[in-house]
């Protein structure tokens, strides 16, 4: 648990429609700036299918794999076991979670949780981390719930939770202390690194702030 919690320290989630450039570049990028975990989610408007898909996917894996970077499969559980990723990250509309723990086995299982109910329901059934927001105004996901915001971690954590979480949703410059604060291991962002014309430096910005609580980002 110890070694998923540092994991998640900088989870970086991305596919082809939230780049503006080769998501390999920015993934290249947005490792050497720092990036602990990524998270191939292939939705959205111009998300690719099938085989350029499947090909996109072992790109990135095999960037990660000479990073030593895990690398985590939004949703699909099926391509996730045929290239043999690292892990699933499944959302509250995906397939149940006992059902994907019993396909995966071992692997990585991360579960989005919106409420404190979600949590516990996840954890019981196989869960090895919880993904909880939106923490902030979000534009990536366009069929994103609610803004719960840092409050919810702290519930959750108030409740007893001692499983690794992380905030994700609007995050970037700036907004990371307060989901720390909360209780967060970590936080999952996906704009704040794919958008920018320069990933390794967005990433490397969102480590100094994660490592510096403290710090005045303007100063960096």
């Amino acid at each position: 648990m110890e070694s998923l919690k540092k994991t998640l320290k900088l989870y970086f989630v991305m596919g082809s429609p939230n780049c503006d450039r080769d998501p390999r570049e920015v993934l290249r990028e947005a490792i050497a700036g720092g990036v602990t975990l990524f998270q191939f989610r292939e939705k959205g408007k111009g998300a690719l299918e099938g085989l350029e898909k499947k090909q996109l996917a072992q790109d990135l894996q095999q960037i990660c794999q000479e990073n030593n970077v895990p690398f985590i499969v939004n949703d699909d559980v099926d391509l996730a076991i045929e290239i043999g990723a690292d892990g699933v990250h499944i959302g509250q509309e995906d397939e149940p979670v006992s059902e994907v723990r019993a396909k995966i086995g071992k692997l990585i299982l991360g579960v989005s949780a919106h409420d404190l109910e979600e949590a516990l329901y996840a954890i019981e059934k196989g869960a090895d981390y919880i993904g909880v927001g939106p923490m902030y105004e979000t534009k990536t996901k366009e069929d994103a719930r609610d803004v719960m915001g840092p409050n919810m971690i702290k519930e959750m954590r108030e409740a007893g939770l001692v499983l690794p979480i992380v905030g994700i949703g609007g995050i970037g410059t700036g907004l990371i202390r307060p989901v720390i604060e909360a209780g967060a291991d970590g936080v999952a962002v996906v704009s704040a690194i794919s958008k920018s014309v320069d990933s390794k430096s967005a990433a490397e910005v969102l480590s100094v702030e994660l490592t510096t609580p403290d710090l005045n980002v303007e100063s960096i």
